[in-house]
């Protein structure tokens, strides 16, 4: 069972996230090619995130087909990529280091959860899926047993059009701040 102070940090890490992003928009120092670079990544990410929401049944299934064959956090390392397009497009050495901290403060305890969470549940069959499959940054080819396909009814069910939406809402956003 994950430790009270990981529990709390998982709790929190989506408000933090829209917090960080409010002082995102106030320090902000963007151009129109970070802008063009950082929505480019950001839109990778994005669509990583897309692709993993349709795999996913969160605590009913195990995914293991699509991205969850690649990385066992499809969901965050789009978040990743997202997240340092952000910080791309703001031009901001200070966003880059908030992006850092955010991260390196949050997803390494939600990982360690989720993983024991998953492991609890799923047993002998997430062992051995996690050994083939690295937790964080992907690997180039497939691996383990593939078992999931993808549903855009998933993807509705886990309400990705939230990002979805607020990907290009922070780029306007952005954009608007460049003008000022």
């Amino acid at each position: 069972m994950p430790g009270p102070s990981r529990f709390r940090l998982s709790r929190v890490r989506v408000a933090v996230g829209w917090a960080a992003g409010a002082v995102v928009l106030a320090i902000a120092q963007p151009r129109a090619e970070t802008l063009l670079a950082g929505v480019l990544l950001g839109a990778c990410g994005e669509a990583i995130r897309l692709w993993a929401s349709g795999h996913i049944e969160k605590t009913e299934t195990l995914a293991t087909g699509g991205p969850y064959a690649h990385t066992r956090n499809p969901l965050y390392f789009g978040s990743l990529l997202l997240a340092v397009g952000l910080a791309v497009a703001a031009a901001s050495p200070v966003v880059v280091g908030l992006v850092f901290v955010y991260f390196a403060a949050f997803y390494p305890a939600v990982i360690r959860e989720e993983a024991d969470f998953l492991r609890a549940k799923f047993g002998d069959v997430y062992r051995a899926w996690e050994a083939q499959v690295p937790a964080f940054f992907p690997r180039l080819t497939a691996g383990g047993p593939r078992s999931s396909t993808f549903s855009w009814a998933r993807v509705a069910k886990n309400k990705e059009w939230r990002t979805a939406i607020a990907l290009p809402l922070f780029v306007l956003a952005l954009w608007l701040r460049s003008r000022l």
